[in-house]
Formats: C-alpha cells, structure tokens, sequence
C-alpha cells in the first residue's frame, strides 16, 4: 500500500520548471525504470521552455507530488476542444511499482473534472511502448484507433517506424 504521508500533491509553480524538466528526461531517458524509452528514443525528452510553456497556459494544470522539496512525480493536464489532454506523466525510477503512479493519474482525473470540467481526457502512448498502453488500459483508458508518426520534439528515434496511438478516457 502507498504510504502518501510523506508527500504532497501540489500545483507546480515556476520554481519547479527545472526540476518537472529533470524528472521527465529521467523517467523517459534514464537508464532505469519500467517507463524507460532509451532504447528507442535518444535524447531530452523535453526542456525547461517546453515545461514553463506549458505551465503557463490558460486552461491548464502541472501538478507534482512532493517529498519535502523533491519533485518524485508529475502530470499535465490541458483543457483543450472535447476534453483534456494529459501528458508529461512522469514518476521518479525509485517511486515506481508503488501505486504513486495510479494514485497520481487518478488525483489528476479528479482534477480535469472538478476544477477544469471536463469529462474526457486524450493521451498519446508511442505504440510500441505496450506495456505503457496496457497500463492505461487497466484504469479506463480506450485506444480510439486513430495512429500517427511519433512527433519528432520527443526525441531521436533509434528504431524505425515507431508510431504514437491515441488513447481517451470518459471520466
């Protein structure tokens, strides 16, 4: 059972950016962790102009979970035409396998609907990251079917022909 008394849930502010920038690249690029893409994608995952942009943008949230003054997890969600969009979803290697992750996605559903009133929220995995999808799937998640090219700004493929699938959930 996750032990939640040594963190806090929190909007992220603009002291944070660097430290949302860090954890992402560790979560997505670092050599450990069940979310680790570094054996297909090389590179940042994301920048500190990347992260303050999206914090600052109308309709949108970047909540983190804290202990004392470390960022062990974070997640983004953006009020956008029919619905939110949740990205940069990331949980610190050492928290992983412990439930933060679930607790996290679930506070931020919770969010979505009560301060920012939506109803469904759209994500997009790179599919060939089935294990990532499946995990989604086990709390609500669809596939729409709709595909695309994984977008160049989440880093240098080293595999070719990864690909991105649609994912959305009515909550």
């Amino acid at each position: 059972m996750l032990d939640l008394s040594s963190l806090r849930l929190e909007k992220a502010g603009h002291s944070e950016i660097q430290a949302i920038c860090d954890l992402v690249n560790l979560t997505y690029r670092g050599p450990i962790g069940w979310t680790t893409e570094v054996a297909i994608i090389q590179g940042n995952r994301t920048n500190p102009q990347e992260i303050e942009t999206a914090l600052y943008k109308p309709n949108a949230s970047f909540l983190v979970m804290r202990q004392q003054d470390q960022v062990v997890a974070c997640i983004y969600i953006a009020k956008e035409d029919a619905g939110a969009f949740v990205g940069f979803f990331s949980v610190h290697p050492d928290w992983q396998k412990k439930g933060l992750g679930k607790y996290l996605l679930a506070q931020a559903e919770l969010h979505a609907r009560d301060t920012l009133e939506i109803n469904k929220l759209l994500m997009f995995v790179i599919s060939q990251r089935t294990e990532l999808i499946a995990f989604y799937q086990r709390r609500g998640y669809r596939l729409t079917g709709q595909t695309g090219i994984c977008p160049h700004y989440l880093g240098k493929a080293i595999v070719t022909g990864l690909t991105i699938d649609y994912l959305e959930k009515t909550i």
